[in-house]
């Protein structure tokens, strides 16, 4: 029998709502409203105000909402690999090998760096992404560090800032020794004086970045020599429109600087690659990634571009600003939804920095651990196997064109500007930027946006991590900043008391009012006081500590607030903290210092941190 020739078995599609009355929006409002009206929430009928309570906006002022509907749905979605590229840039996705893992490598320290890069390619790594010049991997030293590397098999990504020149040559000369042609040669020669300018300050200078884009063009196809970087944009605290803004505005300033030079925009835009940070909010990192792809192919069609060559190349990076010092840990998790944002986003080559990058110099266990988070991904979890897993979900691609359309009118602002030379040059980018950081560190400060390990559920008694310092990076531009350093500052404070006394800071809690409620009240106030390193204590008398905090819970009129407070006083405590009396009740309490859900985490803890007598 002929089994090839037979007819393949027919599958019958199973209708799974079969027997079931269709929902309607109305169903759902309505099963909404009811949960959140038992659950004491101010919801009006209609079911609006539900929708209203579920959503969030995001730093962008792009509303996120609880439920999406074909309603939503864009007209076209479009197919992966084909324009406008939102899906990808290549109609087989990632596979069938999965992403490009770059790892990233900067020890100055030739020979370690050397031993690190060769585990790396051994071990599941595909390119490398090195930093060169001052307090990174020397120029001379590149033969050492790539020693052991076939250059004709392996993708190599510099990031040699202002000494670009000189690495792209060193890197030209090592292929030679190493018996290569200039075709054989593959990644990227890093050169951004854009995103030099942004980190550093000044004016940038686009001649060498020219002039080798020119020489990749001719003489190495699989070479791209700039980098779009657009990690400066993040790291000083912008949102993803603004930082998608910001790389769209670099790529069109590079495409005008080689159309300046000789070269057509269809060659141009092949010597671009696009450099984004990767975060935890894994819906948003695909939908930027894939808003990313949409703005740059309406660049490639304004600027002539074909269609089949206005895809992006992108790089993702897991974002050093949402890494903490503290509970370094949870990095491991972040880096994992990173990586799988970065993924099913379509980036290109990924690389996840390890859990250690913002202590010090990463060890070989966290750089395996930062590789294999990649390789688990692909071939344990098969997430390259899906082309475009968020294609076609209402809510991904609502949000892929909601942030394109924001990045798109930021986009124009920095071109109204002058471009975005002139425009980091006069502040306009330094200022917008730090008011999104500014947002972001009092919804932090105020629990609406939450750092795992630091903000909350913090551990004082943590595994200490050590690792050898690195050296500062170079200033005089934008800042760097990590979400979770004004939370760190208290625990540094805490940590430095801890190691002259040999005890954190402590509270005795005391509670007042409804004894039903008091336990989960004395509890919020625990977890409110531990991310400042405070240790609390229940109510076994103050004498061993001699600051106290007063839980009170809803209801305790305002003159039993004081009376209590009064009574501690004369029972020896030192300061009193109110926590859980709202503000129109404080006038007259007595108390020190207020604790509230409403109130400035960051602040109270830093006047907490000054009762308890911690040094600043």
């Amino acid at each position: 029998m002929d089994v090839a020739a037979q007819d393949p078995p027919q599958v019958e599609e199973l209708p799974l709502a079969a027997g079931f009355d269709p929902p309607t929006r109305a169903q759902w409002l309505a099963a909404v409203t009811g949960v959140l009206a038992r659950g004491g929430a101010d919801v009006d009928t209609d079911g609006e105000a539900a929708v209203r309570a579920l959503s969030s906006e995001t730093l962008d002022g792009v509303t996120v909402r609880p439920l999406y509907t074909a309603e939503d749905a864009p007209a076209e979605v479009g197919h992966p690999g084909v324009s406008p590229y939102a899906r990808g840039s290549r109609p087989q996705g990632a596979g069938p090998d999965g992403w490009d893992v770059r790892q990233h490598h900067c020890d100055p320290d030739a020979e370690r760096a050397a031993t690190a890069v060769l585990a790396d390619l051994d071990n599941g790594v595909s390119s490398l992404w090195l930093g060169l010049g001052a307090g990174r991997i020397a120029v001379e030293d590149l033969p050492v560090v790539l020693a052991g590397v076939d250059l004709a098999s392996v993708p190599v990504a510099l990031d040699a800032r202002a000494e670009s020149a000189a690495a792209a040559g060193a890197l030209r000369a090592l292929a030679v020794n190493h018996g290569l042609e200039a075709a054989e040669l593959s990644g990227s020669l890093g050169f951004d004086p854009i995103g030099l300018a942004a980190r550093t300050g000044g004016l940038p200078d686009l001649a060498d970045a020219t002039a080798w884009a020119r020489r990749s063009a001719a003489e190495s196809p699989g070479l791209r020599a700039v980098t779009v970087d657009a990690l400066p944009y993040h790291e000083a605290g912008g949102s993803d429109v603004q930082e998608l803004g910001a790389a769209v505005a670099t790529g069109v300033a590079y495409l005008r600087a080689l159309d300046d030079d000789g070269m057509s925009p269809a060659d141009a835009v092949g010597q671009l690659e696009f450099r984004l940070a990767a975060t935890t909010d894994q819906f948003l990192t695909m939908a930027k990634l894939r808003a990313a792809r949409l703005l740059w192919h309406r660049v490639g069609e304004v600027a002539g571009v074909p269609a089949e060559r206005r895809g992006m190349r992108q790089h993702a990076v897991s974002s050093w600003a949402m890494t903490t010092r503290y509970d370094p840990w949870v990095n491991l998790v972040r880096g994992t939804v990173a990586c799988f944002g970065a993924g099913a986003g379509a980036a290109d080559a990924v690389t996840v920095l390890p859990f250690d990058t913002a202590i010090g110099r990463p060890d070989a266990f966290a750089r395996r651990i930062a590789r294999n988070t990649q390789t688990l991904l692909m071939e344990e979890a098969h997430l390259a196997r899906v082309v475009d897993p968020g294609g076609g979900s209402w809510h991904v691609e609502a949000l892929t064109r909601d942030l394109a359309s924001a990045a798109w009118a930021w986009f124009q602002r920095l071109e109204a500007a002058g471009g975005i030379i002139d425009a980091l040059a006069s502040g306009l980018i330094a200022d917008e930027l730090a008011a999104t950081a500014d947002e972001r560190t009092r919804r932090l400060a105020h629990r609406e946006l939450t750092v795992v390990g630091v903000s909350e559920y913090p551990l004082l008694d943590e595994r200490t991590v050590t690792r050898d310092p690195v050296p500062t990076e170079p200033g005089g531009g934008l800042p760097r900043r990590r979400w979770a350093e004004p939370y760190e500052a208290l625990r540094d404070r805490a940590d430095a008391h801890h190691e002259a006394t040999g005890a954190w800071p402590r509270v005795v809690l005391v509670t007042l009012g409804d004894d039903r409620l008091a336990a989960a009240r004395s509890t919020w106030a625990a977890d409110a006081l531990r991310p400042g390193g405070v240790e609390t204590t229940d109510d076994h008398g103050s004498g061993d500590a001699p600051v106290v905090c007063l839980c009170v819970t809803d209801g305790v009129p305002a003159d039993e607030v004081a009376a209590a407070v009064r009574s501690r006083r004369d029972a020896g405590a030192t300061a009193v903290i109110a926590a859980g009396v709202p503000p129109d009740r404080r006038e007259g309490s007595g108390a020190d210092l207020h604790l509230d859900a409403d109130d400035d985490l960051v602040a109270t803890l830093s006047a907490a941190l000054d009762l308890l007598g911690v040094a600043p």
